[in-house]
């Protein structure tokens, strides 16, 4: 496959920092452009910040649909290891899918995940539609996409204005995986959920909060952004709310 070009904006952010750092992994059809405030202000607070761009993204939904689940996650593990290289503590967030990675790392990776910062995440959906996938993504490649979906005007996540079927069927291939394996999670958790959210239903807030094994699991509920909200009017309280957590866990 043929290097694309990355969108501007799009590209990974990464600063050093102290003896503790901070995974983030954005969201499917996403780039780190999501993830970038809200590593910068963390790295402004003293972490090592990595927010690396997941293949296919960032740059064209065609070239999304030539890759799965497994070159993402490939990504997100790599950046771990570096980030495990540098730091005594590593703690995962994630956006959406982005946060279903975190999960997974979680899962496999226990003793290298400190914590999880999960907002709007992705592990299942109430769209009957999804259930078509199997067939639809060999006869149809693409779908209206489902990105920027902020409150506040102006934000973008640079995302793509279509949804790669064949990508989005690896995805539900992700989710399984992780949802069979949330036992396994023991990770203080924070999660984050909106309200109203145009993209990810509460049903996956629902199913990680009831099935994982973490002693310290806090659910904030967010009033005032949609899916996106990382780039929304409450990003603060998640930048924020995301340094007294990782201080506490980490004790630093």
């Amino acid at each position: 496959m043929l290097d694309m070009a990355v969108k501007p904006g799009a590209e990974p952010y990464e600063s050093t920092g102290g003896d503790v750092g901070v995974l983030l992994c954005h969201g499917f059809t996403g780039s780190p452009a999501s993830m970038r405030t809200w590593g910068q202000h963390l790295s402004e607070s003293g972490f090592a910040v990595s927010a690396p761009r997941l293949p296919g993204h960032g740059t064209t939904w065609q070239e999304m649909n030539g890759t799965t689940w497994h070159d993402w996650y490939a990504t997100v593990d790599d950046a771990l290891t570096k980030l495990t290289k540098q730091c005594s503590s590593v703690v995962v967030g994630g956006l959406s899918m982005g946060a279903c990675l975190a999960l997974r790392l979680a899962e496999e990776r226990p003793h290298d995940v400190a914590g999880l910062l999960l907002v709007n995440p992705a592990v299942a959906s109430e769209n009957k539609q999804l259930l078509l996938l199997p067939v639809l993504h060999r006869i149809v490649p693409s779908r209206p996409g489902i990105g920027n979906d902020i409150r506040r005007s102006g934000g973008d996540e640079i995302g793509y204005d279509r949804t790669p079927l064949r990508a989005l069927n690896s995805m539900t291939q992700l989710w399984k995986l992780t949802r069979a394996d949330l036992p396994k999670v023991t990770a203080p958790l924070l999660l984050f959920r909106s309200a109203v959210d145009h993209v990810v239903d509460p049903s996956s807030a629902r199913i990680i909060l009831a099935t994982i094994s973490s002693r310290q699991a806090t659910e904030t509920l967010l009033n005032d952004s949609f899916h996106v909200a990382t780039l929304d009017n409450d990003a603060p309280q998640i930048f924020d709310e995301s340094v007294a957590f990782i201080r506490r866990i980490t004790h630093e």
